[in-house]
């Protein structure tokens, strides 16, 4: 059993504390890994360096052979397959991994403590939060995709089931939303945050990034929505869900500057000081990771920022110059087990969405091809204005069909296509509308802003950032 922070003999210690505890008492938290491809061999590897208090206790993938290869790559050679639950008990109590083809071997074995998703899909991923959730199973969620989509309703289904639904630190939501919690533990007041970006080109396809793709071992289309701006738009959307920021417009102001604290002047204030808005900006240096803006309007307090090189204000840019997926889960894996604290999860109702947009000029009969692909990239925008045009969100248009044509860069909506054939999503997704109407937002949604930030009762700050 993983001892728990807040009302606990341990609630003032931080999580590095608590996980080498964990370590020496030979008592480490056990991860079912769900998913082996790129993301997941690295989170294998970084488990199989032997992080303190954290064990790698079963990988589940679709193609044996994959999950193989993350375990070999990870020097993990005690492995036991397993086709049920109670099997891969047994293997994880004898200290072996559990590999297995079915992923409900590890969402509902009893020897899991905590499931991390990275099947870089939306609607097999949903499947799988769900009966992890429905097994009392914390899971953390490296998929900007399902987040950005329905994560304000996952969420609600992990408050509902008493255990822990979370994006992951490393990437950039999570990144920026640690940062963000930490300024605000210290008296501060956050009015932006987001990423810091090489380059954005809404028109990237597979073919432009295909040799990219092949030097780096990764699927083309996927790299093309790293650069089209689709990946961006979810990653800020899911840090809007947690903050409940909006944008300034659609897409995001996204300027260019030579260092990322150029943010403090380029930002237009208005946007800033009406609730908070989540944005990006591009060939900054330190050319990753995460920002966050802060505003002070006490002369004293300027006067001593301005001193420690910050600028002369009223607002300053911090930031976090580096994202590790990979090997920052672990924080968040550790402060979800120790604490039950989620890196960043939705407060509440959707505060932005991620909608599609032609990529190019689309005639009637095309079969839109996701994010990434050569028909459409995604923006973030305002939820109220997503509904008011029924568009269409991005992780939503694979496989749909068009009934009339789209000119390029106009945002699609329902209207505009046959849908795909429904999926669990599709639920989820009017689960959510139904659950959040219009004029619910006001009392559930944006409005909460950062006053609702979780923090963690009974713990430091150290042991909740830690």
């Amino acid at each position: 059993m993983i001892p728990t922070a807040p009302g606990g003999p341990h609630q003032n210690l931080a999580v590095d504390h608590l996980l080498r505890k964990l370590e020496s008492e030979r008592r480490p938290i056990r991860v079912g890994l769900i998913g082996a491809g790129t993301t997941g061999r690295a989170v294998a590897l970084q488990l199989g360096l032997r992080v303190p208090g954290i064990r790698l206790a079963g990988i589940a993938n679709r193609t044996a052979a994959h999950a193989e290869r993350a375990l070999h790559e990870a020097g993990l050679d005690r492995v036991g397959r397993a086709d049920t639950a109670r099997a891969a008990a047994a293997h994880i109590e004898a200290a072996r991994v559990v590999l297995t083809e079915d992923w409900r071997v590890l969402t509902r074995c009893d020897a899991i403590d905590i499931v991390v998703e990275v099947t870089g899909t939306v609607a097999f991923a949903a499947e799988v939060v769900l009966d992890a959730i429905e097994h009392r199973k914390d899971v953390v969620m490296v998929n900007a995709g399902l987040d950005s989509l329905v994560g304000p309703i996952l969420k609600a289904r992990a408050d509902a089931a008493g255990v822990v639904l979370t994006h992951t630190d490393g990437d950039e939501p999570g990144v920026a939303m640690t940062l963000l919690r930490y300024l605000q533990s210290l008296g501060l007041k956050p009015v932006a945050a987001g990423n810091i970006k090489g380059m954005v080109d809404h028109y990237r396809t597979p073919d432009t990034q295909r040799a990219f793709a092949e030097k780096v071992g990764q699927d083309a289309q996927k790299v093309a929505s790293f650069a089209d701006a689709t990946k961006l738009s979810m990653e800020t959307c899911v840090l809007a869900n947690a903050t409940g920021f909006g944008v300034g417009r659609r897409g995001m102001f996204g300027p260019a500057c030579s260092d990322v604290r150029e943010l403090a002047r380029l930002l237009p204030a208005e946007a800033l000081l009406g609730g908070g808005i989540v944005d990006y900006c591009v060939g900054a240096a330190p050319h990753t990771g995460a920002f966050v803006v802060v505003h002070e309007t006490n002369r004293y307090q300027r006067a001593q920022f301005e001193y420690f090189k910050l600028g002369d204000g009223p607002f300053y840019v911090f930031y976090t110059p580096y994202h590790l997926p990979h090997m920052q889960l672990m924080s968040t894996i550790g402060r979800a087990a120790l604490h039950g604290d989620a890196t960043a999860a939705p407060l509440g109702a959707p505060s932005c969405e991620v909608v599609a947009v032609a990529k190019r000029d689309l005639r009637v009969g095309e079969r839109l091809d996701g994010p990434g692909g050569f028909c459409s990239y995604g923006l973030i925008d305002n939820r109220a204005a997503a509904r008011a045009m029924n568009a269409l969100p991005m992780a939503m248009s694979e496989g749909c069909v068009l009934r009339r044509a789209v000119p390029k860069d106009r945002v699609i909506s329902f209207e505009d296509v046959e849908r795909a054939p429904r999926t669990l999503v599709d639920d989820l997704w009017d689960e959510q509308l139904r659950r959040w109407t219009e004029p619910d937002m006001a009392k559930d949604g944006p409005a909460r802003a950062l006053a609702d930030v979780p923090s963690v009762p009974g713990c430091t700050a150290a042991a909740t950032f830690g």
